[in-house]
């Protein structure tokens, strides 16, 4: 193999990243963008035939984060692939920053504010959810005696 063909490709436009997911995803196939909305359609999701047409022919670059959720839905990927590489690293450093300050106890509960109608989100609940639980278990002895106040 030569070394063109073992290094990954540049993925840093959305376009790039479209044409990639098309490829993996439809291995040689066309897929219409009517095929694709009807596919973002059948799983839960929006987005026209028409805007998926203009990702491929670069003429879209920075939709809103409903679009990168609705591409997601189609590739069965995470939205947030399509994203831009700086706010990638940015969600990553602040979730870092966010356990970091968790193990430390610079942070010790979470308080939903400005939530919509629909609550939280399930990642987030899970995730509250999950740090109650490990709280909770530290909070145990290990020989099964009473709680630690």
């Amino acid at each position: 193999m030569d070394s063109a063909e073992e290094r990954a490709p540049e993925l840093r436009t959305l376009r790039q990243k479209v044409e990639y997911m098309v490829e993996k995803t439809f291995p040689g196939r066309k897929i219409s963008g009517r095929v694709f909305a009807d596919l973002v359609k059948e799983r839960g999701g929006s987005l026209s035939h028409s805007y998926f047409s203009n990702i491929l022919a670069g003429k879209v670059t920075q939709p809103s984060e409903d679009i990168l959720k609705a591409l997601g839905l189609g590739f069965g990927v995470d939205w947030r692939f399509f994203k831009e590489e700086s706010e990638v690293v940015d969600d990553v450093v602040d979730g870092l920053q966010f356990l970091a300050k968790r193990r430390t106890g610079d942070i010790s509960g979470l308080a939903g504010r400005g939530l919509d109608e629909d609550g939280l989100p399930p990642e987030l609940l899970q995730f509250a959810l999950s740090l109650l639980e490990d709280a909770k278990n530290r909070q145990r002895p290990a020989d099964g005696g009473p709680e630690r106040s």
